[in-house]
């Protein structure tokens, strides 16, 4: 059996290694643009990318997932990230303090068992993400970002930095609404594809069932990255002013909340 349709080899135990689950399925372009503030736009696509992962930060195994659009800035293709879910309370604080990380602490489970793949994403007591797969095979698919040859491609990820007014009557802010830059670039170690069920299930605090409704099959795969390199970066500012109802989010993601416009009254304590 050659390397590559037999993947990497790890130690028996090792956390570092483990491949992403990455899961994609369309929606209707109408909600990715709900939920884009001004200055970010809707990429080519109606896109939502789902990462699950088992990954070591500080030196231990953090499991996570990441929910993201595809969305542009200044013309500039990527994914716009709504929510960073991890089960490490240490690195969610100095990641939204520094980079507007949108990360807060919730429950991932994620497991392979032979050919079988199993995740299930649990935030504030509501398991609102249910995925089953079965790997049929190595496969040759690049990530869809991808922006060179599928050996190396690059991404780009938008976050947001700023911090509102301490003055609780006020729309201003003591750090104004930034774009933080995620540039990434990757090779790929190995690939498999999955047949796969999605279910998304209603929740207060991550609703993506009810804001980003699946209008395709999902399609996912297991990668496993090589990671060549990483930058983040200020990007530039967004209009403060028409930025300010999207500053209120829901714990820490950049879910709507309860003020603004059309997400008035989403979601209450």
């Amino acid at each position: 059996m050659s390397s590559e349709s037999q993947g990497p080899l790890t130690n028996p135990g090792e956390i570092a290694n483990w491949p992403l689950l990455k899961i994609k399925y369309n929606t209707d372009p109408a909600c990715i643009e709900k939920l884009l503030p001004p200055g970010i736009t809707p990429g080519k696509n109606p896109t939502v990318n789902i990462t699950i992962y088992n990954f070591p930060v500080l030196n231990e195994p953090e499991y996570g997932y990441v929910i993201s659009v595809d969305a542009d800035y200044n013309g500039t293709e990527g994914e716009y990230t709504l929510a960073i879910g991890i089960d490490q309370e240490a690195a969610v604080f100095g990641s939204q303090e520094r980079w507007g990380q949108p990360k807060f602490p919730a429950t991932t489970q994620y497991y392979r068992l032979i050919d079988q793949v199993t995740a299930k994403l649990t935030h504030q007591g509501y398991t609102f993400l249910e995925f089953s797969g079965k790997a049929t095979g190595a496969g040759n698919i690049p990530p869809a970002s991808a922006t060179a040859a599928p050996e190396e491609f690059e991404t780009n990820e938008w976050w947001l930095k700023y911090a509102r007014s301490v003055d609780v009557m006020s729309t201003e802010f003591d750090y104004p609404p930034h774009v933080v830059q995620v540039y990434s670039k990757f090779g790929t170690a190995h690939i498999e594809e999955l047949d796969c069920e999605l279910k998304l299930n209603e929740s207060p605090w991550d609703p993506i069932a009810t804001l980003l409704p699946m209008k395709s099959q999902a399609k996912a795969h297991l990668w496993t990255p090589i990671f060549l390199d990483r930058k983040i970066t200020l990007a530039g500012k967004l209009d403060a002013n028409a930025f300010f109802p999207y500053a209120d989010t829901i714990g820490g993601s950049r879910w709507p909340g309860e003020s603004g416009g059309p997400k008035k009254t989403l979601y209450k304590e």
